[in-house]
């Protein structure tokens, strides 16, 4: 995508705003196509993880009032989506069942089981890796396994027998594009409060996917997960706010209540409220008329809506600044002690990134702490020059 400039793709951002859109607007649609720009409609999708959306919405208009070379582009990039979701369905399952001969619990989240959730479709939503949440003692044993499958560890034994703790245990294949990432209370950092992984075990649905169950968090377990993902990611991407918008509006048995305790629990109001806020907003997503009154009471998750809204269009291309983020988070968490021990833990914990070669065994927790201010200052200072 080209550099940040808003009139320079003023109208693909609307038409993507459509497509995502639960209730899209066809005459406005067929408006919107006719001014687009194909190469940049295409681009600004692709960073916004909507492409599937766009397929869809232009599929079922007459072949006539869409340019062929985007419809083209569109049908390659659908198929190929569909290659992948298969074989990463097949892969999910293969671990699922090495991880069960060794007794390993494992639920599976985002992905192709939201995709299924959110659009009846694994295949209508991108997604680059496997998810799972695995209780963290089981984590040397599923590492082994995965070792033992191939896969190169990011977090080596050494490092897990020293006790840390990364921001994920990250998986890849080298001879293929595969990456897995298991999480569990302790890795999920951006949970406010560690989240009770206990109960989402007990918790749990299976999910139909290609023809088998994946086991996988209730639906309003699913819900809280991707608005503090999307908080944690200050909602740069469309893709996040239309998983929201397609969960709410799909799964119509949605129980708001457990909803509200789950992000009580979890000190995650306020992400949830920002992040279907959001989804009603720009999304046109229905809510219940008292679950709606009740996000739109929260006049700082109102504001914190509209300051992304500033930055969303442009797909991470012009992201907030270091002191920009860090007052979003400590409005995003709020409380007088609440949010700045949260900005403080998300600021001085380290993650995989944080160690050194060699440092699982030899750096002590409070110089990696001491480290890691730095190294995000120096990060977000070169995406600000980019």
């Amino acid at each position: 995508m080209p550099p940040f400039e808003p009139s320079s793709f003023y109208s693909e951002w609307l038409l993507l705003l459509e497509c995502a859109s639960w209730q899209p607007d066809l005459g406005r649609i067929v408006e919107l196509v006719r001014s687009a720009n194909g190469p940049r409609l295409l681009a600004l999708a692709e960073d916004h993880g909507v492409v599937g959306h766009l397929a869809a919405r232009l599929r079922g208009l007459r072949e006539d009032l869409v340019p062929p070379e985007i419809l083209q582009a569109l049908r390659e990039q659908e198929r190929a989506q569909t290659f992948t979701s298969l074989r990463m369905t097949a892969e999910l399952f293969r671990i699922l069942d090495h991880f069960a001969s060794k007794a390993i619990g494992a639920l599976v989240v985002k992905g192709p089981v939201l995709a299924v959730q959110a659009y009846g479709d694994p295949a209508m939503r991108s997604y680059g890796d496997l998810d799972l949440l695995v209780r963290q003692r089981d984590i040397r044993s599923a590492t082994e396994l995965m070792l033992a499958d191939g896969y190169r560890a990011q977090v080596p034994l050494s490092a897990i027998e020293a006790g840390k703790i990364p921001g994920q245990y990250l998986f890849s294949k080298p001879d293929s594009n595969l990456l897995v990432e298991l999480h569990n209370d302790f890795t999920l950092r951006y949970f406010p409060r560690r989240l009770p992984i206990e109960k989402f075990f007990e918790r749990q649905i299976r999910v139909p996917l290609d023809g088998r169950e994946a086991p996988a968090l209730s639906v309003e377990g699913e819900l809280v997960l991707i608005c503090i993902h999307g908080a944690k990611h200050l909602w740069e991407r469309l893709i996040w706010i239309a998983d929201v918008a397609a969960l709410v509006n799909r799964q119509a048995g949605i129980n708001w209540d457990r909803v509200t305790a789950s992000a009580r629990e979890v000190g995650a109001e306020r992400m949830l409220h920002t992040g279907l806020q959001l989804a009603e907003d720009l999304l046109r997503m229905q809510l219940p008329s008292k679950v709606s009154g009740q996000i739109h009471g929260d006049t700082v998750a109102t504001r914190l809506a509209r300051q992304v809204q500033k930055w969303l269009p442009a797909a991470g291309d012009a992201p907030p600044g270091l002191f920009e983020r860090a007052a979003f988070r400590l409005r995003m968490r709020g409380g007088l002690v609440a949010a700045p021990a949260y900005l403080l833990r998300l600021s001085l914990s380290p993650t995989e990134e944080d160690w050194q070669s060699g440092a699982e065994e030899s750096s002590t927790g409070f110089l990696e702490a001491l480290r890691r201010p730095f190294r995000l200052a120096r990060k977000y200072s070169r995406d600000r020059k980019s």
